[in-house]
């Protein structure tokens, strides 16, 4: 009998706690959190907003690769190298990228010979 009694205080002391935290919650100001906008500066790190050119240019195969335009061969190839272990296809990477990844070494490698 006295354990009832006694279980029975404790639901109400947890239903009174509870009902005190939910108060002092609505007293409390929210925080506002400011995430970062797609495209935006996230950390240290500028992402390009736009997509794809219908005809690739010296800057944009660049930029795909993460370079310079007039980047030597070594580094071009280097870099080609990096990128596409991250996005082959094999390894679930998408073909479409893997293709302009591809077309931007290309590109980089004629403007670099000649």
């Amino acid at each position: 009998m006295s354990s009832m009694i006694v279980f029975g205080l404790g639901i109400a002391a947890v239903g009174f706690g509870g009902k005190a935290i939910v108060q002092v919650a609505k007293l409390l100001k929210p925080v506002n959190f400011k995430f970062p906008k797609l495209g935006m500066s996230v950390g240290d790190v500028n992402y390009y907003r736009g997509g794809f050119q219908p005809k690739m240019t010296k800057r944009e195969a660049a930029m795909v690769l993460g370079c310079s335009p007039k980047s030597p061969l070594s580094r071009i190839n280097e870099l080609h190298k990096k990128v596409m272990v991250a996005n082959h296809p094999d390894r679930g990477g998408s073909p479409y990228l893997a293709a302009k990844i591809n077309e931007a070494k290309d590109l980089l490698e004629k403007h670099a010979d000649s």
